[in-house]
């Protein structure tokens, strides 16, 4: 267990995060009584050709691979939720320009709130969330 453990971890600390200026999309379920917002994101993704998501960078998809989600490996929520942290933060700092967050009522405890928005927040390359300046957006909505 250990072994897959630390290989996970060495896939979202070192494989390929890397998007195009205004490409990324972001989803925040965590703590919601719906995944509302993965769909809106999913079907955005869908129909916004050259949009991303963290899911689609070869760490993403690596990850998918080794089955790092809820009940399809046998690793504890709560490490796999760190796996998709470390590559979720190492995802923002690389981003740049407008990123697209569907983070309706997104709990303060969520990975969006805790982690992903002060990673927004802190790097200068990102410029806007939702076409709003991101620290405009941040205070509106939260």
């Amino acid at each position: 267990m250990d072994d897959f453990y630390d290989n996970a971890l060495e896939v979202a600390k070192t494989y390929d995060v890397t998007t195009k200026p205004d490409s990324l999309v972001l989803y925040s379920v965590s703590y919601l009584p719906t995944k509302e917002n993965k769909f809106q994101a999913f079907e955005y993704v869908r129909d916004h050709p050259g949009t991303v998501m963290l899911d689609h960078t070869p760490c993403g998809i690596k990850m998918m691979d080794m089955g790092l989600e809820n009940g399809r490996c046998d690793l504890k929520e709560d490490e796999i939720a760190y796996l998709w942290k470390v590559a979720s933060k190492r995802l923002l700092e690389n981003a740049s320009g407008n990123i697209t967050a569907f983070v309706k009522d997104a709990d303060e405890r969520s990975v969006f709130r805790s982690m992903e928005l002060p990673t927004i927040l802190a790097n200068d390359k990102i410029k806007t969330i939702n076409g709003v300046d991101k620290f405009e957006f941040a205070k509106e909505n939260f």
